[in-house]
C-alpha cells in the first residue's frame, strides 16, 4: 500500500494513526490501541461534524467534544494538532512529559480545545450530560440564534461499567437532552482481557430503557462517509439523547495487536510500530507529519471556523447590551449582584442550611445562569428556589433542577456545566453523602470548575439517624483536597458571607452547613480572611478558643464562663482553613498569635488541627444515635467540656498557677 492517489482525508487519518503510535512510544507509555482504531472517527468529527473554530477555541456556541476515555488522549491531541489549535510536533514529542501541553489525560485550561479534565472513567460522560443541560438551559433563555450547539462524548466499555454512567444516562434520558450524542467505542476489550470476562450488558437495550435513541451502526469504523452519516443522523434526533454503538477493533490496523487486550498497555514496541506503518503505507519514521498535509487541514478548519463564528457574531450583535447575556458569556457576576443579601441580628436562631437558602433566593434574580438543585434533598439542603420554576424536559429555562437520588452524576454534571460556561451550578446533598460524589469534587478541584456545593447536616447534630449519617471525618478529608475552597460558617451571617465569596470565587466551593439552628454570634467578617476574632476579652487573652460552624457559639459561651473565673479567652471563628492559609503572616498572627495557648473546638475529627491549636475538642470516633443536642453533649461538644478542657490546657501550659474552681 502506498500514499499515491490517496485523498486528503485518507492521508490525515494515516498521519493521526502514526502519531497515535509514535507519541506514546516516545513517552514509554501505552494506550495506542484505542487511538489507532478511532482515528477515522476523530477525523470525521473534527472536519465534518463539529461546529468549532480553532482561532476561537472558547467561542461560546461551539460544539463540545469530551473524551471520556481520557487515556486515549493522544487521539485528541493529534486531531487538535491537525486542526490548528496551537499544538505542534514538539508538543507531541513531549507527550506525557513534565510541563508539556500534552499531559497523560486531557486537562481543561491546560491545552486549547480540551473542554473538561477527564481521567477516571465515566466522569467525562457525566460531564457531557452537564454540558448538554447547560446548553439547553441557555438556548431556552436566549434563543436558538444565540445558543444552539451539541455535545459529543466518546465513551468506552470502562466508562459504561462505572456506576456514574448509569446515573448520568438515566438523568439525560429523563431530561430529553437531544443535543447530546454519545459514541460508544464497542471494542469489547478491557485491560484484563476480553469484555466477557466481567461484563455481558446489553448496552443498546440499557440505553433504550433510559429513554435514549440508539443507533447500532455496526462495522463502519473505517468508512468515513458512513461515520459522517451516523453522526449527522444522531445530531438530527429530537426529544432524546442519542447513543451511537460503533463496533471497533482496538489496535487496528496493527497486524500483531488488533483486538489484543495488550493494546491497552505497552504492546507497541518499535517492531510493532514498523509493521503497522507498513500496513498503513506511511514512512517508517517517528512523527511523520508532512507540512502540506498539516497546512491543508488547518486551512480548511480555519476557513470553516471563521465562517461559523462570523455568522454567529452577526446573529448575537443585538445581545451586546443585555446584561444577562454579558454576564453569562463572561462568567462574571453582574455589579451589585449581592445588594439584597440578608443580614441577621445577634441572637437570631437559624440553621445555616436555612441561611444559605435565604442568600441564594435573595440573589437569584441578579445571577443569570444560576441553576440550583439537589440529589432528592432540595428543601433539606437549602437549594430550593422560591420561584418554583423547575428545570424539566418541557421547561428547560427553569432554574430549579432535580437530580433525583444520583449524587455521583450530580457532582459530575455540575463540573460539566461549569466548564461549558454561562451557568453557575449549585448542588446540594447531606454531607455524609460526599462519599458518593467525591470523584467529581476532586475533578472540580483539579480543573478549577466554578461550582458551589451545599453540604448540610454536617455533624453529629444530625441526631437520631446515627453514625451512618454523621460525617465526623468528612471535613478533614475535604480540607486535604488541593484547590477546593471549604467553608464551614459559624452562623447565618457567616453563611451569607460564604455565599458571596463562593459566587465570586474562580473555582469550586464546598459549604458545610448545619441541620440544627445556631445562634448568630458573628458579623460574618471572618469569612473573607478565613478566620477572625468574634469575641475579645478586656485584657490580653490567656487562651484562645478557635472553632468552626455551630461550635463557635459554644466557644463564645465557654469564654463567658471562663471570664467568671478571671480567665481571659479570645474566641476565633475559622470558617475556611484554605482562605486563612492564603493570608499574610501578619494577618494570621493578629488572629492566632504564637505563645497563647489555643484550643480548637469542632464537632468532627481533630485531624489537622495541630497546625492551629495546642489541644483539640473534637470527635475522633463515629457518632451515636440520639437527638442532636444529646449526641453533641455526649460526645463532648458542650460548654462544660470546653471549659474543662481549657483548664487542662492552661494547667499543662503553665499559664495558670491556681486551681480551677470546683464544679458546683
Amino acid at each position: 500500500m502506498t500514499l499515491t492517489g490517496l485523498s486528503h482525508d485518507q492521508l490525515a487519518v494515516r498521519l493521526m494513526r502514526g502519531l497515535a503510535m509514535d507519541a506514546p512510544h516516545a513517552a514509554r507509555s501505552g494506550h495506542q490501541g484505542t487511538a489507532l482504531a478511532l482515528a477515522p472517527l476523530a477525523h470525521v468529527l473534527y472536519t465534518r461534524v463539529l461546529r468549532h473554530d480553532p482561532a476561537r477555541p472558547d467561542w461560546f456556541d461551539r460544539d463540545h467534544f469530551v473524551l471520556s476515555n481520557g487515556h486515549a488522549s493522544i487521539l485528541q491531541y493529534a486531531a487538535l494538532f491537525l486542526q490548528g489549535y496551537g499544538l505542534e510536533l514538539d508538543d507531541l514529542h513531549d507527550f506525557r512529559q513534565l510541563g508539556s501541553a500534552t499531559p497523560g489525560h486531557p486537562e481543561a485550561g491546560h491545552t486549547a480545545g480540551i473542554e473538561v479534565t477527564t481521567g477516571p472513567l465515566g466522569q467525562g460522560f457525566a460531564n457531557a450530560v452537564g454540558m448538554a443541560i447547560a446548553e439547553r438551559h441557555l438556548r431556552a433563555t436566549f434563543g436558538a440564534d444565540a445558543i444552539d450547539h451539541h455535545t459529543y462524548v466518546l465513551v468506552g466499555d470502562g466508562c459504561l461499567m462505572e456506576g456514574v454512567s448509569h446515573e448520568a444516562a438515566s438523568l439525560a434520558g429523563h431530561l430529553g437532552l437531544d443535543h447530546l450524542v454519545a459514541v460508544f467505542d464497542d471494542n469489547r476489550i478491557t485491560i484484563d482481557g476480553t469484555l466477557d470476562l466481567a461484563c455481558s450488558d446489553d448496552v443498546a437495550g440499557r440505553f433504550r430503557a433510559y429513554g435514549w435513541e440508539v443507533l447500532e451502526v455496526g462495522e463502519i469504523a473505517e468508512d468515513l462517509v458512513a461515520l459522517e452519516r451516523a453522526l449527522l443522523d444522531a445530531r438530527a434526533v429530537e426529544g432524546r439523547p442519542t447513543l451511537i454503538v460503533l463496533r471497533t477493533h482496538i489496535g487496528y490496523p496493527s497486524p500483531n495487536h488488533t483486538d489484543d487486550p495488550a493494546a491497552h498497555g505497552l504492546a507497541f514496541d518499535a517492531a510493532a510500530i514498523t509493521r503497522t506503518k507498513e500496513v498503513l503505507g506511511i514512512p517508517d519514521e517517528p512523527f511523520w507529519a508532512p507540512m502540506e498535509i498539516v497546512e491543508a487541514a488547518r486551512a480548511r478548519a480555519q476557513e470553516r471556523g471563521a465562517a461559523l463564528t462570523a455568522a454567529w457574531d452577526d446573529r448575537t450583535a443585538a445581545l451586546a447590551d443585555d446584561p444577562a447575556w454579558t454576564a453569562s458569556v463572561t462568567g462574571v457576576a453582574a455589579d451589585a449582584w449581592d445588594r439584597e443579601l440578608p443580614t441577621y441580628a445577634h441572637g437570631t436562631q437559624l440553621a445555616t442550611r436555612q441561611a444559605i437558602n435565604a442568600a441564594i433566593n435573595a440573589s437569584v434574580d441578579h445571577l443569570p445562569g444560576l441553576l440550583a438543585g439537589s440529589a432528592d434533598l432540595t428543601g433539606n439542603t437549602g437549594v430550593k428556589l422560591s420561584d418554583g420554576a423547575v428545570h424539566t424536559a418541557a421547561q428547560p429555562a427553569g432554574h430549579q433542577i432535580h437530580y433525583g437520588v444520583r449524587e455521583h452524576a450530580m457532582g459530575a454534571a455540575l463540573v460539566g456545566m461549569a466548564h461549558h460556561g454561562g451557568i453557575l451550578p449549585v448542588g446540594g446533598t447531606f454531607f455524609v453523602f460526599l462519599d458518593y460524589l467525591r470523584p467529581a469534587v476532586r475533578m472540580a478541584a483539579l480543573s478549577q470548575a466554578r461550582i458551589v456545593l451545599s453540604f448540610t447536616h454536617d455533624s453529629v447534630g444530625v441526631g437520631e439517624d446515627g453514625p451512618t449519617h454523621q460525617p465526623v471525618e468528612h471535613l478533614a478529608t475535604l480540607r486535604a483536597m488541593p484547590g477546593l475552597q471549604v467553608i464551614r460558617p459559624a452562623d447565618a451571617n457567616e453563611t451569607v458571607a460564604a455565599w458571596r465569596v463562593a459566587v465570586e470565587h474562580d473555582g469550586p466551593t464546598a459549604l458545610v452547613l448545619s441541620r440544627q439552628a445556631i445562634r448568630v454570634v458573628t458579623d460574618g467578617s471572618a469569612v473573607a480572611a478565613g478566620a477572625g476574632i468574634v469575641h475579645e476579652p478586656d485584657r490580653a487573652p490567656d487562651v484562645i478558643l478557635v472553632g468552626t460552624g455551630s461550635e463557635v457559639a459554644v466557644c463564645v459561651d465557654a469564654a463567658q464562663d471562663l471570664a467568671a473565673s478571671d480567665i481571659a479567652a479570645r474566641v476565633v471563628s475559622m470558617p475556611s482553613w484554605d482562605r486563612f492559609a492564603a493570608q499574610s503572616e501578619d494577618v494570621r498572627c493578629a488572629v492566632l498569635p504564637g505563645g497563647v495557648p489555643t484550643l480548637s473546638v469542632e464537632a468532627g475529627a481533630t485531624y489537622g488541627w495541630a497546625q492551629h491549636a495546642d489541644a483539640s475538642v473534637g470527635i475522633d470516633r463515629f457518632g451515636t444515635s440520639a437527638p442532636g443536642d444529646i449526641a453533641l453533649d455526649a460526645l463532648g461538644i458542650s460548654v462544660a467540656n470546653v471549659v474543662s478542657r481549657t483548664w487542662d490546657l492552661l494547667e499543662t501550659s503553665g499559664v495558670i498557677d491556681r486551681a480551677r474552681p470546683s464544679d458546683p
